[in-house]
């Protein structure tokens, strides 16, 4: 594994929208165990599953990372949650940070910058996602964002032998006054 970047309150995290040669960094992030284990991914990705991913990316979805001194570190993404008209103002967010970076800032500037993409560009009025439940600092993240828990899927996903729970959660655009 590749040494951290130093993190300090000078370092600037940068979100960028992803690139194709993006793919081994999305690669090496998704070889932590607490990052595939976070998502249902699979363990083990192929370099060529994530080249492939993102020089064919799905149309309408919106691909970003995070970097530390020119370092991708994490990476987020808005997602379709439905091709049929009436689930267009929904997306699903999903999101992971780099193993060894978690808990510095990273996973907010990156949920920062998907809020301010869904409410300030593409018109989202409702952001989903699933997290298990015991992922407490996913879920703190989360809030801090205005998502709430809109219910819990038992036996949701399962986790190195073991059915794991996940909350659904949800986020509605808070209305805004223009002046």
């Amino acid at each position: 594994m590749p040494r951290a970047p130093r993190v300090s309150p000078r370092v600037k995290v940068v979100v960028r929208r992803a690139e194709p040669d993006d793919f081994e960094a999305f690669w090496r992030t998704f070889k932590g165990e607490s990052v595939y284990s976070g998502t249902l991914q699979e363990p083990l990705p192929s370099r060529e599953a994530w080249r492939k991913r993102l020089a064919e990316p799905v149309e309408g979805d919106y691909l970003l990372v995070a970097c530390i001194n020119g370092e991708v570190v994490g990476n987020a993404g808005l997602h379709q949650s439905s091709k049929r008209p009436r689930r267009a103002h929904a997306m699903w967010v999903g999101m992971t940070v780099r193993e060894d970076l978690q808990g510095k800032g990273v996973g907010t500037a990156l949920m920062q910058a998907l809020v301010d993409l869904a409410d300030g560009w593409l018109n989202v009025f409702r952001l989903e996602l699933t997290v298990f439940v015991d992922n407490k600092r996913a879920i703190a993240l989360y809030r801090k964002f205005g998502f709430e828990i809109e219910g819990t899927h038992k036996a949701y996903a399962l986790r190195a032998g073991e059915y794991v729970d996940a909350h659904f959660m949800a986020r509605i655009r808070p209305k805004r006054l223009r002046v």
